[in-house]
């Protein structure tokens, strides 16, 4: 199986999960988002264009499961999937803090932008009550993205077929 069908079925597997188990599970009040974690360990792992199509795809996947507003987990996870994959390309990837400083970043991003943009639809939403679970998701992402950063770059790594560059080189 190539790396694109890889990507895809895991994507595919963490929107199921993230919908059926983790979703309706609050804890501390807070809920673990494994499809962000994964998207960002996959964009950390594969770069920008795959974490944008792989955020638009779990996204899209997301809503059409929760019947929510089409689009929106798509555009907040698209955006998430790019940036941590751009962030990926520009910084050193075997970083220590580069998975857990762009989960908490990418988290409490997400959280702001989908309680903007459900704001700019005209859809009513508790600012309090969306802001007071920042803290625990962030939290719940971080214990979440060890397995999951693990499992993608068992799943997605491949030396020989995608050399990844060590730094970036500016022609003037």
């Amino acid at each position: 199986m190539n790396a694109a069908a890889r990507m895809a079925v895991l994507v595919a597997v963490a929107a199921i999960v993230q919908v059926s188990i983790f979703a309706p599970v609050g804890i501390a009040g807070g809920s673990v988002d494994v499809l962000l974690v994964t998207i960002v360990c996959l964009a950390l792992v594969r770069g920008a264009v795959a974490g944008a199509v792989a955020g638009f795809a779990g996204g899209l996947l997301v809503d059409t499961a929760t019947l929510g507003t089409l689009g929106v987990t798509a555009l907040l996870l698209t955006v998430a999937g790019y940036w941590a994959g751009r962030y990926g390309e520009t910084t050193g990837r075997g970083r220590a803090y580069a998975v857990p400083l762009t989960i908490a970043v990418i988290t409490v991003l997400v959280t702001l932008g989908g309680l903007g943009l459900h704001y700019m639809l005209g859809e009513t939403v508790s600012a309090h009550r969306t802001l007071a679970t920042v803290l625990p998701a962030v939290l719940l992402n971080l214990l979440a993205s060890w397995p999951v950063n693990r499992l993608c770059r068992a799943l997605l790594r491949s030396r020989a077929a995608n050399p990844q560059p060590t730094e970036v080189q500016l022609h003037v």
